[in-house]
């Protein structure tokens, strides 16, 4: 989980990288305690419960021995793509809840799609119906905001720490979440 962890902190830009970050091997310390969670421990368990995968709750990973135990293929693989996601809520800020939940679960997603560990069957760029429609829908969406200004997950999510707005897109990227999801669309149609 260090490995995931550390990652999350570079997507978040939340390490230095004067002396080469994680990507470097060599960790600096953080930018500043103040910009991302102040998080000691984060626990994991496995659990017998159904409804879904697994949920994060505070500092708390549960996962689904059900899942594991029915899912077909690389069981390490799907594990690690879950932990990247569920590890992503444990750091991510959420506006004190004011967050669309489709945004923070794209944004989960997102770390996903940056690890490389998304699945066969994940969104492909330009579907969804609407920008907050959460997972692997947003995380592509988010992708295309990224692709236009570098760092602008990381940038959101430090805007997000104490509140929430729409029009955090319009400061990051000089148009309304609206019109850069218009944007997207008709740069990506998408065609099932």
């Amino acid at each position: 989980m260090q490995t995931i962890t550390f990652f999350i902190f570079d997507i978040f830009q939340q390490y230095s990288y004067a002396r080469g970050g994680f990507r470097g091997c060599v960790l600096d310390p953080p930018l500043s305690y103040a910009e991302r969670k102040n998080v000691e421990i984060v626990k994991l368990f496995i659990q017998q419960f159904n409804g879904g995968e697994a949920y994060t709750y505070g500092e708390e990973l549960h996962v689904s021995a059900l899942y594991l135990e029915g899912y077909q293929g690389d069981l390490k693989w799907e594990f690690t793509s879950l932990i990247h996601h569920e590890m992503t809520h444990v750091f991510q800020w959420d506006g004190e809840g004011k967050a669309p939940v489709g945004l923070r679960e794209g944004v989960a997603d997102y770390m996903i799609l940056k690890s490389s560990f998304y699945p066969p069957g994940y969104a492909k760029r330009g579907q969804g119906e609407r920008w907050d429609q959460g997972y692997d829908f947003t995380a592509r969406f988010l992708e295309y905001c990224d692709m236009l200004r570098p760092g602008f997950v990381a940038e959101l999510n430090k805007m997000m720490r104490y509140d929430y707005s729409d029009s955090y897109f319009q400061v990051l990227l000089g148009k309304s979440v609206e019109q850069f999801w218009t944007d997207y669309k008709a740069m990506y149609p998408y065609h099932s």
